[in-house]
């Protein structure tokens, strides 16, 4: 089994790595090295999807981010997403996401975009076991007052538990909302904004106090303060090994005493997350106030 797993996570990675191009069955063969049959059968059968859908939806939610942010034409994105007429992405675009591209592109609104996960990293085990001492590098930042468009969950306290609640789509629709930080954000909100009977762990995008996009089904908006973070970051980390890279943040914000900075931990503001990104090293953000 953890063979086929490894051939289906090289058929990803090859297909990240080559999106631009055309990518036949006989390309991700050879990744894979099986048979075009086989691997197409180990395929579908992790994935839950053929390789060709998974690179249609995979270019369409790359092309939706680029009509969102590079005021690129239409025929442009679609020429380079691999359609040969404007007509033939339209009406992929519309089944992905249930909006016409160029409405879309004048304003775009919350969709679902495709945010596919190694299929190595989705099926490790979770082993949160330190092997070594690795640095973490501490930096204080500071979060202007801003809105955040959230999900929540029921009674969830980490990822893990968030999708088993809500599920793992709600990532492709925030990144689909434009966020003052750049990315999406998990948060654990303190006790304040949390709603009766829903979740400290939430998922959500940062937007600016004068936000007047749409909402999400499903979704709410809450106001955050300005604030003053202690950010946290580890080294690069192979992506098989996130528990563990996480592990060593926890540990280390364990460990530090904001005190002789002339601070201490802010309980009113949220604790934020960034996607683990092994090329970054895991992220942690820790709300911190003065002492005076």
């Amino acid at each position: 089994m953890e063979e086929h797993i490894e051939a289906v996570q090289r058929m990803q990675d090859y297909i990240i790595a080559n999106l631009t191009e055309d990518i036949t069955m006989a390309d991700l063969a050879r990744a894979s090295l099986y048979s075009p049959w086989y691997s197409y059968r180990l395929f579908v059968q992790l994935l839950h999807m053929t390789p060709s859908m998974y690179i249609r939806r995979l270019r369409l939610s790359k092309s939706a981010l680029r009509l969102r942010d590079e005021g690129v034409r239409i025929i442009d994105v679609a020429l380079d997403a691999g359609y040969e007429s404007v007509d033939g992405y339209q009406r992929a675009f519309f089944r992905e996401f249930g909006c016409n591209p160029y409405e879309y592109s004048v304003c775009p609104t919350p969709i679902c975009l495709f945010k596919p996960y190694g299929v190595k990293y989705a099926r490790k085990e979770r082993d949160t076991t330190m092997k070594e001492v690795k640095t973490v590098f501490v930096q204080m930042v500071e979060r202007p007052a801003r809105k955040a468009i959230i999900k929540r969950g029921k009674e969830a306290r980490d990822y893990w538990k968030y999708c088993e609640e809500v599920g793992c789509d709600v990532w492709g629709i925030l990144t689909s909302i434009k966020s003052i930080s750049g990315e999406p954000v998990c948060l654990w909100l303190p006790d304040g904004l949390i709603a009766p009977g829903t979740s400290e762990y939430v998922q959500g995008v940062e937007v600016s106090t004068d936000y007047a996009g749409e909402i999400p089904e499903g979704f709410e908006i809450i106001e955050l303060p300005k604030c003053k973070y202690i950010m946290f970051q580890g080294e690069p980390f192979e992506e098989a090994d996130f528990g563990e890279a996480i592990e060593q943040i926890w540990d280390a914000v364990k460990k530090y005493n904001p005190q002789p900075s002339g601070y201490c931990w802010d309980k009113e503001n949220p604790r934020i997350q960034l996607e683990p990104i092994g090329s970054r090293g895991y992220i942690e953000l820790h709300p911190v106030k003065s002492l005076t």
